[in-house]
Parts: structure tokens; C-alpha cells; sequence
């Protein structure tokens, strides 16, 4: 009788080690400059914000204690007595509402007209383009002071001199061009195939600047919107030719007229430079998230 031959043993594999992480690519030394770069961080914000500090910290100060210890030192006691005297040397609620008007009505109408004429040049039939943009780029670095004269007589013949309409008009002008060559630089890498497609589709070229070219170019529009009201908020020096009645002044010639009008107190300066800066300070937050997304929109296809 043949003995039966026992079976083999089942080998079961093992499966292979992980390898080891390389040097310097763990988690305690995956950055070894993270730190470095924190702290180069936090002291570049911390100079940032230093001056803004100081405004603050300056503002809600007494006058005696101001020229007694200086701007750099704490103050002995806060208090809103600047504020109050800034409220009663300058009529900043009117002065606040024409800021208002003027940088929104610029903001929009600006962007408007941008999308408008970049549409024309960009995506239109519109002969010498190139010297067209070429020419609107050149506009923007014309400085105010070349065009001063002829703005002024201007609106002075026309009846708008100490209107703020006056001051829509010129900054919806001037803001459009740089909108108009921005956007049509960018309509120029619109792809082709969707244009064809909705002219075959029978779309005249209002609807396909309203139902294609406008949604593509919505982050882009917004960015503009945000960048034009706070370029408009910060004008000076066309709104203080153009507007010399106190009732037609903006918060910046406001906030001029403590240094002509009335003596120099440091604290009343600096609350009038911090109600001035509050709103395009909360402008900016508010559209923070659709300036962000703007900006980020052509990153990604």
C-alpha cells in the first residue's frame, strides 16, 4: 500500500513593508521653515497695521494728552471728545452721502460702459481696435492735473461746476477706460465655438452680450465694481476743483478743509481720517468673498 504524501504547507504572502519616509519629509520636518516664514508673516501684518493702530489709538485721545507724551505712547484715558468736535467743525452725515453717491454711480456706470465699449472693440467689427485700446490705455496715465483746465471751464459752461455730477461724469469717463481695455483684452480669449453657437442658435448681439457674454465676465465686472468705488472714494484732487460748495464736498475734502478753516488739532484730525476710512473699510469686507472670487476666476478653466 502506497503511503499518501502529506501536503504543502500553504505559504501565505506577506505584503511588503511601507518605506520609510524620506529625510526631512515627516511630519515634524515636512517644513522646516514654517515657523520662519510665520514669524516673517506676522511682522510684515504687524507693520502693516502699526499706522492704522496708531490712528485709532490717536483718535481717542485727548488733545493735552496728545502733546504731552506724543503719538507713540498710551493714551491716559479714551474718550470720543475728537469725534465729537469733528462732527461739529464739518458736516460729515452730507458729506458722507455724497461720497456714497458719487462712488456708486461711478462704480456701476463705469462697469456698464465698460462692458458696453469693450464689447464693441473685443468681440465687434470695430476697425483699429489695437489703436483703440492703445489710446484708451494711454488716457489712463494722462495725470489729472493735464486735464484740470478743460474739465473745469467745462463744467462751468455746461452748469455743472459745483454739482456732483460733474464729478460722475469725468470718473465714469476715466474709470471706463481702463474698464474697456481690461475687458476687452479679456473678451479676446472668449472661445470662438460658443459665439458661433449662439448666433446659429439665432441670438442677436444683444442677447449674446446679455445671456453669454455677461455671465463669463461677471467676476471680472465685480472686481471692477469694488476697484472703481474705492479708486472714486480716495479722488481728491478733481473733486476739490470741481466742488467747491461745502454742500457738493466729499469725506476727503472734508477732512482738507480742518487744515484751511479752522487750526490744526491732531486728534480731530485723526477721527475724521478714521470715519473716513470705516466706510470703504466695510465696503471692502462686505465683497470681500466676490473680490476674491474675481480675482481667482481665470486662475481655473
Amino acid at each position: 500500500m502506497k503511503a499518501e504524501t502529506p501536503p504543502a504547507p500553504r505559504v501565505v504572502p506577506v505584503p511588503p513593508r511601507p518605506a520609510a519616509p524620506p529625510a526631512g519629509r515627516g511630519r515634524r520636518g515636512r517644513h522646516p521653515l514654517r515657523w520662519l516664514v510665520l514669524l516673517i508673516t506676522l511682522a510684515v501684518a504687524a507693520v502693516m497695521l502699526a499706522p492704522f493702530l496708531l490712528l485709532v489709538l490717536n483718535a481717542f485721545r485727548t488733545s493735552t494728552d496728545y502733546s504731552t507724551h506724543g503719538p507713540l505712547s498710551w493714551p491716559t484715558a479714551f474718550t470720543a471728545d475728537a469725534f465729537s468736535r469733528y462732527l461739529s467743525l464739518v458736516d460729515f452725515p452730507r458729506a458722507l452721502v455724497n461720497s456714497v453717491l458719487i462712488s456708486g454711480t461711478v462704480a456701476f456706470l463705469g462697469a456698464a460702459l465698460s462692458l458696453i465699449s469693450a464689447y464693441a472693440i473685443g468681440i465687434g467689427k470695430v476697425r483699429c481696435s489695437g489703436a483703440i485700446l492703445a489710446v484708451l490705455l494711454l488716457a489712463t496715465m494722462v495725470p489729472q492735473e493735464a486735464l484740470i483746465y478743460p474739465l473745469f471751464y467745462g463744467a462751468e459752461n455746461t452748469g455743472l461746476l459745483n454739482s456732483v455730477w460733474s464729478v460722475v461724469i469725468v470718473f465714469t469717463v476715466l474709470q471706463a477706460a481702463f474698464g474697456t481695455y481690461l475687458l476687452a483684452s479679456v473678451m479676446t480669449t472668449l472661445p470662438k465655438e460658443l459665439l458661433e453657437a449662439a448666433v446659429l442658435d439665432g441670438a442677436s448681439r444683444w442677447q449674446i452680450l446679455r445671456q453669454v457674454v455677461f455671465p463669463i465676465l461677471r467676476p471680472t465686472l465685480s472686481v471692477l465694481v469694488v476697484f472703481f468705488f474705492i479708486w472714486t472714494w480716495n479722488e481728491f484732487y478733481l473733486p476739490l476743483i470741481l466742488l467747491n460748495d461745502p454742500s457738493a464736498q466729499t469725506v476727503p475734502i472734508a477732512l482738507a478743509t480742518l487744515r484751511g478753516q479752522h487750526s490744526i488739532d491732531i486728534t480731530v484730525l485723526n477721527a475724521g481720517s478714521l470715519l473716513s476710512l470705516l466706510p470703504t473699510l466695510v465696503f471692502f469686507l462686505v465683497f470681500q468673498r466676490t473680490l476674491s472670487r474675481g480675482v481667482t476666476a481665470g486662475a481655473v478653466k
